[in-house]
């Protein structure tokens, strides 16, 4: 089995890479990635250089480097984990999300109908669902659920979507999808809401949080998304969407005050800022579907998960050292130096 995963540098691509080395340790795993600021090689660093393992370096939008990619490693499967993915950055700058989102999955599909791919999956989210209102718990996402996008980001991941959808139907291509909730555990680039105040509690530094930080989000230890989709690979139905939630809703000031708990810093570093605009209120996926059908369930409840990943930066503290001192610095204070 030769795969191709996209994104591989990225947060959620390279967990997937070690959980699939662990599991499935004789596959081939073909990691690209362009590297942009969210990619960091020093991710792989411990794989680089192991049998059935290697990177390439590449532009999934850049249709002659894919063509020459599948034409030389003629992949069983593509996992597409590559997008421009923080919310923040796609009301700054929408057109890079919708060439990487959009024609970047157009690329990646053309690839594998011209080479015979066996199965394209597609890594999607939530958010393409949009929002959901604070006052109805009983409420939740299914398979069925409209989409109904809310910022650029989203919107491009469900443009990306229903591509994905008409290149099944026209074509009759082995594709399926996933949408996921908030996924948070090891190797997220600290823009994301829990690395960002981990390593801000840390350092003693204010924790901005979006208006009063009623906003609700489900959230999804990484490993559990992993499994998920390793489940959809093997025994996925062709065509289908499965939601992927961790029945985990939390307020994103309690998660802030649950770091802080954690790491025994005060709740007086909590700094309210200005709210984003069109600010989704609230996600939460029912899982139901893809538990009855595939007997997937998340395996690691919440408690324990930001205990693991909280430890997870105290100890690998040179890894996100090294990312706020850099580029990341410039875009941190340009988005909250005047909130």
């Amino acid at each position: 089995m030769k795969m191709i995963v996209t994104g591989g540098a990225g947060f959620i691509g390279s967990n997937f890479i070690f959980y699939m080395r662990e599991h499935h340790p004789e596959y081939e795993l073909v990691c690209v990635d362009k590297l942009t600021y969210a990619g960091n090689m020093e991710t792989l660093a411990p794989i680089m250089g192991q049998p059935h393992f290697q990177f390439v370096r590449a532009d999934i939008a850049d249709r002659e480097a894919m063509y020459q990619l599948f034409e030389a490693e003629k992949p069983d499967v593509v996992v597409n984990f590559a997008a421009e993915s923080h919310v923040d950055r796609s009301i700054e700058d929408p057109a890079v999300f919708l060439q990487t989102n959009i024609m970047g999955t157009q690329v990646l599909l053309d690839a594998s109908r011209k080479y015979g791919v066996q199965r394209y999956h597609q890594v999607s989210t939530d958010e393409v669902y949009g929002d959901l209102p604070l006052d109805r718990p009983d409420l939740f996402f299914t398979e069925k659920t409209p989409l109904h996008a809310s910022s650029p980001y989203s919107a491009s991941k469900a443009g990306a979507d229903l591509l994905c959808g008409a290149y099944q139907r026209t074509y009759d291509m082995p594709i399926t999808i996933s949408r996921c909730s908030n996924n948070y555990g090891p190797y997220q680039f600290p823009e994301k809401l829990i690395p960002l105040m981990i390593a801000n509690a840390l350092d003693g530094k204010p924790l901005p949080v979006y208006g009063e930080g009623l906003n609700v989000r489900d959230w999804l230890y990484v490993e559990d998304h992993c499994a998920a989709i390793d489940l959809i690979l093997e025994k996925g139905t062709v065509g289908q969407v499965y939601n992927i939630g961790g029945h985990n809703e939390k307020h994103n000031i309690d998660i802030v005050k649950t770091v802080l708990h954690i790491l025994d810093r005060p709740e007086s570093l909590i700094t309210h800022v200005t709210d984003r605009k069109g600010h989704d209120r609230r996600y939460a996926i029912d899982p139901t579907f893809i538990h009855d059908q595939l007997g997937w369930l998340p395996q690691t409840r919440f408690e324990d998960g930001i205990q693991k990943t909280v430890r997870w930066y105290l100890d690998n503290k040179p890894w996100w050292e090294k990312i706020v001192s850099g580029e990341y610095r410039d875009y941190y204070e340009r988005m909250y130096a005047h909130r």
